[in-house]
């Protein structure tokens, strides 16, 4: 391991030491524990500080925090020059007010003590533990799933966090370097500065610190304090390296931008309500930000107003878009933002909205999933996705890019694409500074580092996994009781072999579940420690052998050795649930499995893990532990997460006994103690007070005997007195009343706990429980006792200073027991240091603690020491494995490296067993209950063949009775009736099945109701509402047919509107004829001369009669002589008429000045109603109202029409049904005639027979109304046809 150490203000690098390694100065390191984190060196430079000055360290009051839209208290310009912003500092309000006051700036040479500002090792006060107890050597660990968990400060090393350390890892040696966490509490998020020299480490933890490190020499080089309440979530640079952008995580979400290099903060705002993933600067103009996270993205600017400078945020849009969590963005050089999405599209941002959502073509996604990081490379958009797809887009395709239609949607397709692996989510990447490779560094969250090269050439590599880890929680640990190997799993289906004396991966082998609970079989059972055994979330244990291939026969065409590998030994299946514990007794004869289904199986070791049995626990188990060779019988200690604490006694072993006649598995004469553990934290905290109490008033009382001793000297019998009086006064005041008893209501969960001796043991719980070690007794065996309402409270406990909310959850001892080593749930370790063989925990006192793991999520999930207690390794919930180095006072050798067991003779030729992968397969008991109901079935239907045999035999000699019975003489037959041996036997039957038949319809009556309702509702939407269906009806001697309509009921809204349209339309008939008297007369004139025309040729259809020709003579004689007549009247008649109008006229003539009221009447009404008659050539023309062509009239048309439609169709589908019926009864009389004629030729000779015509046929497309006539044939042919396609479907 290195770390570094103190340097000089000059730069020069102070040697480190390597993993492994001791610290050369372990007794100076316990006194820099006690100073303040922020105490700095002091500065080899020629800067003093004025008297009454503040120091540079201190917190400025006159920095106030900045909300979104306000301005800089500090009054910075913001000012741009020749591409680059600068910040220039004004004399703020508390400046101008105390004008001697000089603020200093910090000297760019200054550097902070590492030693001094990183967290160390608590150790007992006055306990002789070194503070090296524990020194960590390596990390085979990797947090995938940490956002951007992989940095490049230079091409040959890597750095990512792993807990409360920040590991340098170089690429070509290996070789790792530590950073510890100053707070304690976890490192949120890590950045590197643009020019690769310095790097940001934002913390976790109460008002949690920003160190920046110079690199490479890592020294401490500015700390940035009060960004955020609890953690960060990211941190940024700017371009040119001058600013640093940081954003909180929950709850406060604080944007903070920084002025790093003097420690001040520029500005500060909240980002957003909810998590933020992420902030960064835009490239291309450093006064805009960007901050995305959990369904929103904003975009931020920088902007200098006449108030100061300002942080304004503008939130993004999503419009009619799906609102999404957003990981991945990049800003675009014009101010543009390109997002990603959760469903894999792309999303161009401008001004605050969706410009396009960019997809591929056919609507197909970018990525089949998140997209996590977008980057701009060489002109080029490079995305990565969940998928494990890098894909390559062209840039001036998405700056350009923009709707075309209303989806939104621009169909775009990739320059490159490069699928890393199956299985891989990729979530950032990192390009190496390699001159002319384009090779890039990627994050799995699938637990692995990638080397990918991105060029798309000829010789382009292939992708390279550089390292591989574990996914998410580790959930089991187990160490070689011979060597230093470890072997750990997760539910990420992976086992891991590793050496950690030599510090290398080994190998690792994947299955298709979890794994959960892990034990290295021991010496006595496999001899060379080669032995694994594995427990998996579905309940599956495997056994593994390890074994060095190396030792293998070669043969010609094997692949390359790997250091180790696995082979499959057993395989059984004792559970349906996770496999949470496995134990071997301490002789190896017998295997416990413990898992969820609350179950312990017990497995014959020597016989090939024959199945022994198992017992039923009140509650999912979670730790076995078997007695040691101090306990004087083999017993089984089982916890039980809801409380529960069972001893078990050693199950017998039944030797060559066939078991084939066992039903189940399952042991019912165990004797099993049984401990209900009660919670007892509310009174142990009450006598604590009391003792507590008791103490402060026996001080008091002492503090009292002294004061009047005093005052007695001084004063004499006056001072007694006075003493007397304090006395009375100081009892009158009350006493605070001591804490209730609590016990709640859900039992807390048992963690872990180990033997102390026969029938005692210690647990940890969790819960409002935590912060004790409870030393519990079992109870005598009662088989009488229920176990369920009994209650068991522990007589002794052990105090854990500061774990109230943070309890023990795993407990491992060295192997001389003079040291606990315990795993608490934030992650840290504490090692107890205790007498030899004191599993009492009488002298638990002293102890070293120390934060390793993450302290949020990282809660330790195994810890053990190494078989010589050399080494310590812990696992976490963090996905970190931890190796420490055990302090010692001999040297460790300088290479260590463990041995792998080398193959068995034969090994590579023997069988595999056959795996399970089905999840659902049956376990050991569910197969065996399997198997026994399948025998009894078997059993079951043979005696009813035989009961069927009997039956028929039976039943034939019946037949024959009855047949004999027929062929006797009449009156010698016997009647049917005479056979039924008693009457009431068949009465009986027949009732029990009206019975029985009752009761079938009044279990089907609900079923028969739905259906009948179904089948109702289904009448009522698709038969009801038709007015006649579609009929076809087919000639008789051609190929010709005709087919009626399918029309649908008018509803009583289609009939209202037709009422209210003929309404409409009488409305507008009487005011049409209200527009003026002219049009009405010329409506008359029109209609007097439309009867005109119907009277004349009336008239002249009586003329054409038949007339003789001297009749027609005479007639037209008469008729001029008529007309000459009539023609002089009238003239004579007219001419008197007109005199008449004449002398009338002149008499009614008007004066010149005259108007008549009805024209001006009638000129008023046309001016209003009639309007102004232009020529509709002028061009203020303007169309009459009842001339006009609007919906309604169109309405009313188009209703009138579907009216003379439907009437038509109805008439038609008359037509063609007298059609259909003329056609059935033709088809009748043919049938009546065809059988006369049939009767007629029965009579004659066969040679006078004629062809009998063919009937015509009826089609079903002729009476649909049949469709819907069913009987019990109908349904039981449907129901036929409809299993027979459901066995095609599945057959298929």
């Amino acid at each position: 391991m290195k770390e570094p150490d103190d340097e000089d203000a000059d730069g020069g690098k102070s040697d480190g030491s390597k993993s492994g390694g001791k610290q050369s100065q372990r007794a100076s390191l316990s006194a820099s524990t006690t100073k303040e984190d922020d105490k700095v060196l002091e500065d080899a430079t020629d800067e003093t500080f004025a008297e009454g000055e503040e120091s540079y360290l201190e917190d400025d009051d006159s920095c106030g925090e900045h909300l979104e839209g306000s301005s800089s208290s500090l009054q910075d310009d913001f000012v741009e020059s020749t591409g680059e912003s600068q910040y220039m500092e004004t004399p703020g309000p508390a400046a101008e007010e105390s004008e001697e006051e000089i603020k200093k700036k910090i000297s760019p040479n200054f550097f902070y003590d590492y030693m001094e500002l990183v967290l160390m090792p608590f150790v007992t006060p006055d306990s002789n533990i070194p503070l090296d107890l524990l020194t960590l050597v390596h990390s085979f660990g990797y947090d995938c799933r940490k956002r951007a968990n992989l940095q490049l400060p230079d091409s040959n090393t890597v750095m990512y966090i792993a807990g409360n350390q920040l590991i340098l890892l170089n690429l070509k040696t290996k070789e790792q370097m530590y950073l510890r966490s100053s707070s304690g509490r976890g490192i949120g998020v890590i950045g590197v500065h643009p020019d690769k020299t310095y790097v940001a480490v934002a913390e976790k933890g109460v008002s949690p610190k920003i160190i920046i490190y110079e690199y490479p020499f890592l020294r401490p080089y500015r700390i940035l304090r009060d960004g955020t309440d609890l953690a960060y979530a990211y941190v940024d640079f700017n371009n040119s390296g001058t600013l640093l952008a940081s954003v909180g995580d929950n709850p406060d979400h604080t944007l903070t931008i920084w002025n790093w290099k003097e420690e001040q903060p520029i500005l500060r705002t909240k980002a957003f309500s909810q998590e933020v993933f992420k902030v960064t600067f835009n490239p291309d103009n450093e006064a805009q930000l960007t901050t995305s996270g959990s369904g929103h993205i904003k975009f931020w600017e920088m902007a200098l107003t006449f108030t100061g400078l300002k942080l304004q945020g503008s939130l993004g849009r999503f419009g009619k878009t799906a609102t999404t969590d957003i990981e991945g963005y990049m800003e675009l050089p014009d101010g543009k933002v390109l997002s990603g999405s959760e469903w894999g599209n792309m999303l161009l941002w401008e001004a605050g909205f969706i410009k396009v959502e960019l997809c591929r073509s056919i609507s197909k996604c970018c990525h089949q999933g998140p997209i996590n990081q977008i980057m701009l490379d060489e002109g080029e958009v490079i995305t990565i996705g969940s998928d494990g797809y890098v894909r390559i887009w062209d840039f001036e395709t998405i700056d350009t890019a923009d709707t075309i239609d209303d989806t939104g949607l621009l169909e775009i397709e990739p320059i490159n694409e490069l699928q890393v692996d199956k299985n891989v989510k990729l979530f950032s990447m990192i390009k190496m500074n390699e001159t002319g490779n384009n090779i890039w560094l990627a994050q799995d969250a699938s637990g692995a580092i990638w080397k990918l090269d991105l060029s798309f050439s000829n010789i382009t590599q292939d992708p390279e996994c550089l390292f591989s880890f574990h996914s998410g929680a580790i959930e089991a640990l187990a160490v070689s009781p011979l060597t230093y190997l470890m072997v750990t799993t997760s539910l990420d289906c992976s086992i891991r072999i590793y050496d950690f004396g030599s510090r290398t991966p080994l190998a690792h082998v994947k299955f298709k579940q979890g794994g959960t609970a892990l034990a290295w079989v021991p010496r006595l059972v496999s001899y060379t420690g080669a032995q694994i055994i594995v427990g998996f979330e579905d309940g599956v244990v495997r056994i593994l052998e390890l074994y060095d291939p190396k030792g293998l026969t070669i043969f010609a065409g094997r692949k390359k050795f790997l250091d180790a590998d696995l082979h499959l030994q057993y395989v059984i299946k004792p559970h349906t649930a996770h496999v949470t514990a496995l134990a071997y007794d301490r002789d190896g004869e017998i295997l416990a499995t413990g898992s969820k289904d609350k179950t312990v199986f017990f497995f014959d070791v020597e016989n090939n893990y024959k199945p022994i049995g198992y017992i039923t626990t009140p509650g999912p188990v979670c730790q076995l532990i078997w007695s040691t060779i101090v306990h004087p019988e083999s017993t089984l200690l089982i916890l039980c997460e809801n409380g529960y604490v069972l001893e078990a006694p050693y199950p017998t072993i039944k030797e060559d006994v066939e078991d084939h006649h066992v039903v189940s598995y399952e042991i019912k004469d165990m004797r099993t103690k049984c401990f209900h553990f009660s919670s007892v934290k509310s009174k142990i905290l009450r006598l604590l007070e009391i003792e507590k109490r008791k103490k402060q008033k026996e001080l008091k009382e002492k503090e009292k005997e002294e004061r009047r001793k005093q005052l007695a000297a001084v004063m004499g019998e006056d001072g007694e007195d006075e003493s007397q009086g304090e006395e009375e006064e100081e009892e009158e005041e009350e006493e605070k009343p001591l804490p209730g008893i609590f016990i709640p209501s859900t039992p807390c969960h048992i963690l872990c706990g180990f033997y102390s001796g026969p029938g005692k043991f210690w647990v940890s719980l969790g819960g409002y429980d935590s912060g004790f070690l409870y030393h519990c007794e079992l109870p005598p065996y009662d088989e009488s006792s229920d176990i369920t309402e009994k209650k068991d409270e522990p007589f002794d406990f052990r105090l854990i200073e500061d774990t109230e909310d943070n309890p023990i959850q795993t407990i491992t001892f060295s192997v001389n027991q003079y040291m606990m080593f315990c795993g608490m749930q934030d992650g840290a370790i504490r090692v107890y240091i205790l007498s030899q063989n004191d599993l009492s925990l009488t002298n638990m006192e002293n102890y070293w603690h120390f934060n390793i793991h993450d302290n949020n999520y990282g809660c330790i999930k195994g810890i053990s020491t190494s078989f010589d207690d050399r080494f310590l390794v812990t696992t976490g919930a963090d996905s970190n494995i931890f190796v420490f180095s055990i302090f010692s006072e001999f040297e460790l050798r300088e290479s260590i490296k463990a041995k792998v067991p080398s193959p068995r003779f034969g090994i590579e030729t023997e069988p595999i067993p056959e795996d399970i992968f089905d999840p659902k397969a049956y376990s050991i008991e569910n197969a065996r209950r399997k198997r026994e109901h399948d025998k009894l079935m078997k059993e079951v239907e043979e005696i009813k063949a035989r009961k069927r045999e009997q039956l028929r035999a039976l039943r034939n000699q019946f037949q024959k009775l009855l047949k004999m019975n027929e062929e006797l003489p009449k009156h010698m037959q016997l009647k049917r009736t005479d056979f039924d041996l008693d009457s009431k036997i068949r009465a009986e039957m027949n009732r029990k099945t009206v019975h029985e038949i009752n009761q079938v319809e009044k279990e089907l009556a609900w079923e028969k109701e739905k259906h009948q309702l179904g089948l109702r509702k289904l009448q009522h939407r698709f038969h009801d509402s038709l007015q006649s269906d579609a009929i076809v009806v087919h000639a008789i001697q051609s190929e010709h047919k005709i087919s009626s309509y399918r029309l649908v009921k008018p509803s009583k809204y289609s009939r209202y509107k037709r009422a209210s349209q003929s309404e409409t339309k009488t409305s507008k008939l009487d005011r049409f004829d209200k527009e003026g008297p002219g049009i009405k007369d010329s409506q008359k004139d029109i209609g007097g001369d439309m009867n005109v025309p119907e009277e004349s040729i009336i008239e002249k259809g009586k003329q054409f009669r038949p007339k003789t020709l001297s009749q027609i003579m005479v007639e037209n004689e008469i008729e001029k002589t008529r007309k000459l007549v009539l023609k002089a009247e009238r003239a004579q008649l007219k001419i008197q008429q007109r005199k008449k109008e004449w002398e009338e006229l002149y008499k009614s003539k008007p004066a010149d000045d005259y108007e008549d009221p009805k024209d001006v009447q009638a000129i008023k009404e046309a001016q209003v109603h009639m309007g102004d008659f232009n020529l509709k050539t002028a061009p203020d023309y303007k169309i009459p109202e009842h001339m006009r062509i609007n919906a309604a009239k169109k309405e009313e048309e188009l209703g009138q029409l579907d009216s003379m439609t439907y009437s038509k169709k109805i008439h038609m589908n008359k037509s063609i049904l007298s059609l259909r019926d003329l056609k059935v009864a033709v088809i009748e009389e043919i049938q009546c005639l065809v059988q006369e004629l049939k009767n007629i030729q029965s009579t004659l000779h066969i040679s006078k027979h004629v062809p009998i015509p063919q009937i015509p046929r009826i089609h079903p497309e002729e009476v649909p109304e049949k469709r819907f006539h069913y009987d019990e044939k109908t349904l039981l042919a449907f129901k036929q046809q409809l299993m027979k396609n459901q066995r095609t479907d599945c057959h298929f």
